[in-house]
């Protein structure tokens, strides 16, 4: 079972890598990499896309995966669902977004199913200590953060709804709000979600 893991991590992770690739590759050029990056879509999947395949070598090799990769698993997890579901009721249809439609669906829709799937049904983990928690909230802060940042000196906002340029700052704070509160929801029910065992690898360590 955990070879069965790793395969299916190894797949997910060349396909995701194969869809940012594509759409990079679909960018006008000369592309500003602080730009293409720079949306939290990019850059979630990449940090999930990475943290699945180290934890693919894991299983190829047999170790258990230490507890920072864990920690990361969970996090990259949550990432991913919250672009799902924020792509797929409140920016579906808009202007702009991923250029190649398959890349697209790829980065918005498979890759959030898996990440979800993958921490539901592998159980190749303990459960996560509550008082660890917090670790989720630390990059997507962090990137808010920096977005308003830039919104603030040179107007690139990359989601409407953090472009306090538009719509005000008081919605942009509420909305910032509701990041942090969904964010941290999520991040609870994938910490619950580590005392889930469906398929097991094998010994699960402590």
């Amino acid at each position: 079972m955990r070879i069965l893991f790793a395969v299916a991590r190894l797949a997910a992770g060349a396909l995701g890598l194969a869809a940012v690739i594509a759409t990079y590759a679909a960018a006008q050029m000369p592309i500003n990499p602080f730009n293409f990056f720079g949306y939290f879509t990019i850059q979630g999947n990449i940090v999930f896309l990475i943290v699945i395949l180290i934890a693919a070598a894991f299983g190829f090799a047999g170790r258990t995966q230490p507890g920072w990769l864990l920690f990361l698993r969970a996090a990259a997890a949550t990432y991913m669902i919250i672009v799902g579901l924020v792509y797929n009721t409140l920016l579906i249809g808009l202007a702009g977004g991923v250029a190649v439609p398959w890349a697209n669906h790829v980065l918005h829709v498979v890759i959030p199913i898996y990440a979800l799937l993958d921490w539901l049904l592998f159980g190749d983990r303990p459960p996560l200590p509550w008082r660890r928690f917090w670790f989720v909230l630390i990059y997507p802060l962090v990137w808010l953060g920096v977005v308003l940042i830039r919104v603030g000196t040179d107007g690139m906002a990359f989601y409407p709804f953090l472009n306090f340029n538009k719509i005000g700052g008081g919605a942009t704070a509420l909305y910032c709000i509701a990041i942090a509160i969904g964010f941290a929801v999520f991040g609870l029910v994938v910490w619950a979600l580590s005392r889930v065992h469906i398929l097991k690898p094998g010994r699960i360590p402590a």
